[in-house]
């Protein structure tokens, strides 16, 4: 939704003519769901339907309805051979042109996605860290990464928020429920700490640490020590991204943690924010 939101903020300053392609229905299988939808300009688009064939004709039209030689409407895809796809699925397509009212809905739904994002909090600017931040960055999420050391960070990408304090605890109370928390620091007490914190709060989504098998099981000491419970220490992850890869480079942890967090902390999430776009008001018809 991001990339939608940036092209609106380009195009309709400049009065460009827009029209939306949209997911209706799919059945079968599909390269993307129900509520996928993307905007076409005459010479630039943003988002994506799935590509392929299937996307390829329907930016054709869409450019097309633009140049005044072809109409609104929707149409079935069959996603076999006659189109060179063989994902075996079906589609339903709804290409429209855009008008302001359709532009403003969507822009307001994608705001309000935004907002909903979950909140993962990055605890530590290490070389882990910043691998981890270029790797989640573009995922849809609020990433919120702190670290006390400024110099620490390097480069931040432009969509992760970025905190130089040593104030861990605040950023945990602070957390909406169902937020996750990364911690890497340089200090195993620190990281117990701040996972601690977390674990005891008991609605986080997701909590990962970086560490051994062996770290984690000197923490859970400490945690049961401390009292809490069972069922907390429980969904502590640590190792984190561990999918039986024995690969320590801080890219290919970031990688695989990513996939992690995907599968833990944005699941449910998936596709919420497109379907906004195709749902609600993007149900009228203006064939």
């Amino acid at each position: 939704m991001d990339e939608i939101l940036a092209a609106l903020d380009l195009w309709r300053p400049a009065g460009q003519p827009i029209a939306r392609i949209a997911i209706r229905a799919a059945r079968g299988s599909t390269p993307r769901e129900a509520g996928s939808f993307m905007l076409v300009t005459p010479d630039a688009q943003a988002g994506t339907i799935g590509g392929g064939h299937l996307e390829w004709d329907s930016v054709t039209r869409a450019r097309a309805l633009l140049a005044g030689q072809g109409q609104a409407g929707e149409h079935d895809v069959p996603l076999g051979p006659e189109i060179g796809q063989c994902c075996g699925g079906v589609v339903r397509v709804r290409i429209e042109r855009t008008d302001d009212v359709l532009l403003d809905a969507l822009v307001r739904d994608g705001l309000a996605a935004r907002a909903a994002r979950p909140v993962l909090l990055l605890f530590g600017a290490g070389h882990v860290g910043r691998a981890l931040a270029r790797a989640l960055a573009p995922l849809p999420l609020r990433l919120v990464w702190i670290d006390p050391r400024a110099a620490e960070f390097g480069t931040v990408p432009d969509s992760v928020e970025i905190r130089v304090t040593a104030d861990w605890e605040s950023a945990i109370a602070a957390a909406p429920p169902g937020a996750g928390a990364l911690v890497l620091t340089p200090s195993h007490a620190l990281d117990a700490l701040i996972v601690g914190a977390a674990l005891e709060r008991g609605d986080f989504r997701y909590v990962g640490l970086i560490g051994s098998k062996t770290k984690r099981r000197r923490f859970e000491a400490g945690f049961r020590s401390l009292g809490l419970g069972e069922d907390r220490i429980a969904t502590l992850v640590c190792p984190i991204g561990d999918r039986g890869i024995r690969d320590k480079r801080p890219e290919i942890i970031a990688a695989l943690v990513a996939a992690e967090i995907v599968e833990r902390l944005l699941h449910d999430n998936a596709g919420m924010e497109e379907s906004n776009g195709a749902e609600g008001i993007g149900m009228r018809h203006t064939a």
